[in-house]
């Protein structure tokens, strides 16, 4: 799956957050889902607002079936800064 980073505060674990469209059985409308799945990180590379592919693996711990298998787009530095600054204000 891929998704977004949303937190990386934790050691070796990342948050990542996985968009997908799904359809109203009756009314037909489309509408988003996100869900999040802790994923296991190994080097520590992941920050916020990189997007990574996930796959499934073994339970790590209570919450961690995920590990990060690549990251394939990596966010800028000058958008995490602002982001940072924004949380903040």
């Amino acid at each position: 799956m891929k998704g977004v980073v949303t937190s990386d505060k934790m050691n070796k674990t990342v948050v990542v957050a996985v968009s997908r469209l799904k359809e109203h059985p009756k009314y037909k409308k489309r509408y988003k889902i996100t869900k999040k799945y802790k994923a296991h990180d190994e080097k520590n590379e992941c920050k916020i607002g990189d997007v990574v592919l996930i796959g499934e693996t073994k339970p790590m711990s209570r919450d961690k079936r995920w590990r990060v298998l690549e990251a394939v787009k990596k966010a800028n530095e000058e958008s995490r800064d602002e982001e940072s600054s924004e949380r903040f204000k």
